[in-house]
């Protein structure tokens, strides 16, 4: 500083030998000139405490992690290691309390929360795909989602492969193909019909020579896929191709969405003591929110509706509107359970042993039922369809049709 103040020095060969940028350079200069020059030093030096959190935040951190602790240690429920991400999320939801993550994983490891990571898997997350619609992907997961019911229930889910947007999430009591109907419904009517579905080999998606020896259609000469069974009915009916998973590994672009959500849904449930479907259904319809909203995804490093939407503004989209064919056809003539049978010479089928007048029919000849089932109200719509002319529409009691249950 001596030698700049005499002009020995420019200034700029005073920063470089004192590595300082030129703001801090110029007010240390006119500290040490107006200043007194015994004591100066160019060293910064740290007047309180930085990095300090509240009594409260200290407090809210150690009772959230004792939950977490209670969790793992409950063998009832799939909750292994601590998530500290989800944490973070309730401290600010539930407490207001916002705390970095690098400081709840300090706390955690100084107060014996904290499990070592295991071993990484090797695996495959690219995005294979160059525009939404391209590929949905389908399946669904069996838990026990909440410790304080006595049944496990079924998620089924569906995502777009591009951008990792769920396009479909529901909690129902039993797998079905009707459930599986109502998600393509769901996803067809609200985004549009997509190029493929991706679903694994389950006998509700695919038929499979031997495997499915006791199906009613199983004959010595039908082979793999020469039968369609009614869930690809449907995707045929809105004309989109059906792709199959080899092996459980092959679907792990949709079991990660399905790890984020189970973690937060069980240990929502567990804390807050949820025991019915319908309190899991609203932690749900939260969850795929944050998940779709506001999530950055580890491997498109996007948020999944902010590349959804950028993708579609921008015509990268596969989604087609979904539209329908004939003249009297309905929504409920796509997505429905599918029979056929003969009219006999009084205008009568019969379905399951229980006979029904068919409106108009022509005897002697094929009618298609369109049947869909409303277990809410235990009724079954049945529409019936002759040579592409609608006939006509009945309702039944559920309890009579069995054949709509499977």
């Amino acid at each position: 500083m001596e030698n700049y103040l005499a002009k020995e020095l420019t200034a700029t060969e005073a920063m470089e030998s004192l590595s300082l940028k030129k703001t801090q350079f110029f007010e240390l200069a006119a500290k040490y000139r107006n200043g007194s020059k015994k004591n100066f030093s160019i060293e910064y030096v740290r007047t309180k405490a930085t990095r300090r959190i509240s009594g409260n935040a200290e407090t809210a951190i150690l009772k959230e992690l004792k939950a977490e602790k209670k969790l793992i240690d409950n063998r009832d429920i799939p909750i292994k290691h601590y998530n500290y991400s989800a944490v973070k999320e309730i401290l600010e939801d539930k407490h207001e309390v916002v705390v970095s993550l690098p400081t709840i994983i300090n706390r955690a490891k100084e107060n014996g929360f904290h499990i070592g990571p295991k071993p990484k898997k090797i695996h495959d997350r690219e995005v294979l795909t160059n525009l939404i619609g391209e590929l949905a992907q389908h399946d669904s997961s069996h838990h026990l989602w909440s410790p304080y019911m006595d049944k496990k229930l079924y998620l089924i889910t569906t995502i777009d492969d591009y951008s990792r947007l769920l396009l479909y999430a529901e909690l129902v009591e039993r797998e079905n193909v009707w459930a599986h109907i109502c998600a393509l419904k769901s996803v067809f009517l609200q985004y549009g019909c997509p190029l493929k579905y991706y679903a694994d080999q389950h006998a509700i998606f695919r038929y499979v020579k031997d495997r499915d020896k006791h199906r009613p259609w199983n004959t010595y000469s039908k082979f793999t896929d020469d039968v369609d069974p009614q869930w690809k009915q449907t995707l045929n009916e809105c004309m989109v191709s059906a792709v199959y998973a080899l092996s459980p590994q092959a679907k792990g672009k949709v079991e990660r969405p399905y790890g984020w959500i189970q973690d937060r849904m069980v240990r929502t449930a567990a804390k807050e003591g949820i025991k019915t479907i319908g309190g899991l259904r609203k932690v749900l319809k939260d969850l795929i929110w944050r998940y779709n909203h506001k999530w950055v995804h580890s491997t498109t490093k996007e948020i999944p509706i902010v590349r959804f939407e950028n993708a579609a503004r921008g015509g990268k989209s596969l989604f087609r509107p979904f539209r329908l064919g004939e003249k009297d056809m309905t929504v409920d003539d796509i997505f429905c359970l599918r029979e056929e049978r003969v009219v006999d010479s009084y205008r009568k089928i019969s379905l399951n042993g229980v006979e029904l007048r068919v409106p108009g029919g022509i005897p002697r000849q094929t009618v298609n039922l369109k049947l869909v089932p409303d277990e809410n109200k235990g009724l079954v719509k049945i529409r019936f369809w002759q040579e592409k002319r609608f006939l006509g529409e009945i309702l039944e009691k559920l309890e009579k049709l069995p054949i709509v249950r499977f």
